[in-house]
């Protein structure tokens, strides 16, 4: 098991998931980037499904994702999201404890879970034969889960372990929760995934059990199956399976707070005994590809890619290659989200460097995208890049399976992600200049220092 931070660096989130396909499974053809002929349906019991074919091989990944996430932790319960995602091994009524992972691994499948900022996922990936047995176990745990406190305590000590192996030890990782939540002044994206320290000591039995009812429900989840399956098989084992359960009627409202418009510039610095390599961080705060409007999403996809994507990039060029002050610069965007996301630019300074210089010559750099970074050359460059990994992820059932799942997890549709190499393909240099000159701004910004800590005179 493990917390997914980051954004899947290939097809891009979607809007509003329809119920179209209740009465047939509705098929959306082939994607522009040549990808599979992807269908989709919904249980009688609101279960949404999407089916993605691929036959090359008698094996099939299984996903089931939930509508909630670290987001939706209720407030003082930090983590119980993730906390929930462990506690989900731990059996049911008709499966004790490692039942279903044993079944998996006798079956010689694999298994795993992560939790994200907006969505919760649980898959696994066996021989095409194993697929109903899969939903079988799936669906008994979304509503069979039996938890008693002998099982919780310890394994709630399992998560404050994980979180001081990831966190409490590594600067980077304090670096980044910090920087976080001072980008993040009111919207709960601020707050840790795994959670803080002091809220995961306190989260008990009643407060898993209290987010696993509201949470798990056959409404609020949704079924990908990349394989080699058909709809109709899929239809039939799923309606055998999970459309026995019974749903609670609502799909469960998700309440966030919303970012305020930021004012002022924030910096930070964490120092350290342990830093080996100082960094330079910055934060921008910029819309989601569900809060964008006029194509600002896209735009600051390929941005990012223009600024940051590699040794062929903007950053990377100038800063490393013409200055020679940096040894490595980037940048990415976290699209996939549901609110207000965040945009990186990162640079770590050469031998003799000063972050102070460095940081100097990252803003000098970035005050000349619009004139400098735009031509013609460098942004079909990274379109092409963008729109290669597409297709490079349209070549891994389990990569399918994660791209549509966390896209219609989040409120984006198929169409949209078929349609996304086509929206990339179709940004402008103005969108591109506009999006720099727009969220790129120092009112929107956190700066991060990583040092190292000065011995003690």
């Amino acid at each position: 098991m493990h917390l997914f931070r980051k954004d899947t660096p290939a097809l891009r989130p979607p809007r509003a998931w329809s119920n179209a396909g209740r009465a047939e499974a509705a098929p959306f053809g082939r994607s522009e980037a040549g990808g599979p002929e992807v269908s989709a349906f919904t249980l009688d019991n609101g279960l949404d499904v999407v089916v993605v074919p691929d036959h090359r091989a008698p094996v099939v990944t299984h996903m089931i994702w939930y509508r909630n996430g670290s987001a939706d932790d209720p407030l003082g319960q930090s983590g119980i999201a993730h906390f929930l995602e462990h506690l989900m091994f731990k059996g049911t009524e008709k499966h004790p404890i490692g039942a279903f992972s044993k079944a998996v691994s006798g079956l010689g499948g694999q298994e795993n879970a992560f939790t994200s900022y907006d969505y919760t996922a649980y898959f696994q990936r066996v021989a095409r034969d194993h697929l109903e047995t899969m939903m079988e176990f799936e669906a008994d745990r979304m509503t069979g889960l039996v938890l008693e406190d002998s099982v919780v305590a310890p394994e709630r000590d399992v998560v404050l372990e994980e979180r001081r192996m990831r966190v409490e030890t590594d600067p980077s990782a304090q670096l980044s929760e910090a920087m976080a939540a001072s980008l993040f002044v009111h919207h709960p994206y601020g707050i840790p995934i795994i959670g803080w320290m002091h809220e995961i000591e306190g989260l008990n039995r009643e407060h898993a059990l209290d987010y696993y009812k509201r949470f798990y429900t056959p409404e609020n989840a949704i079924l990908v199956v990349a394989g080699d399956v058909t709809p109709d098989v899929v239809r039939r084992l799923a309606d055998g399976t999970y459309g026995r359960v019974t749903p609670q009627g609502t799909r469960p409202t998700r309440l966030r707070a919303r970012e305020p418009e930021p004012k002022a510039l924030r910096r930070l610095a964490v120092e350290d005994p342990k830093v080996e390599q100082p960094t330079l961080q910055r934060l921008y705060l910029a819309p989601s590809c569900i809060t964008a409007r006029d194509g600002d999403c896209h735009a600051l996809e390929l941005l990012a890619e223009v600024l940051g994507g590699g040794s062929t990039s903007y950053l990377y060029r100038k800063l490393v290659m013409e200055q020679g002050i940096a040894v490595n610069a980037g940048a990415w965007y976290m699209g996939s989200a549901i609110d207000d996301t965040r945009f990186s630019v990162y640079a770590i300074p050469a031998e003799g460097v000063s972050l102070e210089s460095l940081e100097e010559a990252v803003d000098r750099t970035l005050r000349r995208v619009p004139a400098e970074a735009l031509d013609a050359e460098a942004t079909e460059r990274a379109k092409t890049r963008l729109v290669a990994e597409t297709v490079y992820s349209s070549d891994s059932q389990s990569s399918l399976a994660r791209i549509y799942g966390s896209a219609l997890a989040i409120g984006e549709t198929i169409e949209e992600v078929r349609r996304w190499p086509a929206d990339i393909e179709g940004v402008t240099r103005d969108r591109l200049a506009a999006a720099a000159e727009r969220y790129l701004t120092p009112a929107r910004s956190v700066t991060g220092y990583l040092t190292k800590a000065r011995d003690a005179a």
